[in-house]
């Protein structure tokens, strides 16, 4: 198996394997973490465990984009950083890297987490995503991608 180079909004980067293998969304679940300000994760739910292929303490204090996968347009988390920074919801479909190469997509929302009139970091919420907005997805992403690459 390869391992790709993957670059990351803070830019950074890592070698990571990629798997063309999709991990359905289980039924009824929601995954929930939260982050510092810097984006790195305080807090995951079981079923982030669970679907991101990581053990917790894998995950605690490490930068959210650990689940970063190359086919997700740098456009998209330039959108999502500058919308929860301005203090508003940000809502979006997302392309997910499994510790194991495989991938995921969920239905994200974030949200600043505001203590006394400050942001103190963020959290999300994740749930199983229409299929037809992943294909749209899919499509949207590709054309991005192709755009920041030329």
């Amino acid at each position: 198996m390869s391992k790709i180079k993957i670059k990351y909004y803070d830019g950074t980067s890592d070698k990571r394997e990629v798997l063309d293998e999709e991990v359905p969304y289980p039924e009824g679940k929601l995954i929930v973490s939260r982050t510092d300000i810097f984006g790195n994760l305080t807090h995951c739910n079981q079923s982030f465990v669970d679907m991101s292929g990581f053990e917790e303490d894998e995950l605690i204090g490490k930068s959210h984009y650990i689940l970063r996968h190359p086919d997700m347009p740098r456009a998209a988390f330039k959108d999502l950083w500058g919308t929860i920074k301005a203090g508003n919801k940000w809502k979006g479909y997302v392309k997910n890297l499994r510790k194991d190469g495989k991938y995921y997509w969920v239905y994200a929302v974030v949200v600043p987490n505001i203590r006394k009139g400050k942001v103190v970091g963020y959290a999300s919420v994740r749930r199983k995503p229409s299929r037809t907005k992943v294909n749209e997805c899919i499509a949207l992403y590709k054309t991005m991608l192709a755009e920041e690459q030329s």
